[in-house]
């Protein structure tokens, strides 16, 4: 866990918001918004001082744990207020989905989103490791495995392109994805890191055509 502990909570407003700051929590791995909540004063000392995430519940009327009771909790990565110090923004890491109804976000899915969420699914399989996963099973088997089984998910998406159905490349592109994911993580790197390139060649090639 990396847990901002130097945050700064004497440059907080708390007289401008009744002392109740609203409290946006986003997905540190994939930056989807999860939940907003309310802190007061020691909501946010408990979170910053135990590194899960503490809200203060306006209809208990106490301080609320997320995952207190679901076991769901929020692992704290960060916390910053912006320019008018009268809302916060928490970085965390998300154990288990967000609402209550069971969606990893309380806004819902967006299109795209659930790429960064596997994303961060193959990171937690990583570390957990869990008996009878697939996802376990290929970390296990080490990268040059992982890494013969996109070279094969890959040339059965090319003749899929080529020779089957819609739905065939389809579902051989989604098992490239998965794959591919799993390599970046076995290899110490993340889907983001590879979003990065895409956007770091898009910029240089939008800056050479407005020259």
């Amino acid at each position: 866990m990396s847990t901002e502990t130097t945050f700064d909570t004497t440059a907080l407003d708390w007289d401008k918001v009744g002392g109740l700051m609203p409290a946006i929590v986003q997905d540190a791995a994939t930056l989807r918004v999860l939940m907003l909540g309310y802190m007061d004063r020691a909501a946010l000392d408990r979170t910053l001082r135990d590194g899960r995430v503490t809200f203060f519940s306006r209809s208990k009327q106490r301080l609320w744990t997320k995952g207190e009771t679901s076991g769901h909790h929020l692992e704290l990565v960060a916390i910053r207020a912006d320019c008018d110090g009268d809302t916060l923004l928490v970085s965390a890491h998300p154990h288990g989905p967000t609402c209550h109804t069971g969606s990893s976000s309380c806004f819902g899915d967006a299109p795209g989103q659930f790429l960064g969420a596997l994303d961060a699914l193959v990171r937690q399989r990583e570390h957990d490791r869990p008996l009878n996963s697939y996802t376990t099973k290929l970390f296990e088997k080490g990268t040059r495995h992982i890494a013969q089984k996109v070279g094969e998910e890959g040339v059965e998406t090319a003749l899929a392109g080529v020779v089957q159905r819609d739905d065939e490349l389809l579902g051989e592109s989604a098992d490239l994805l998965f794959h591919l994911v799993v390599l970046l993580r076995a290899r110490g790197l993340s889907l983001d890191d590879a979003v990065a390139v895409l956007e770091q060649r898009h910029a240089r090639a939008a800056e050479k055509a407005a020259r």
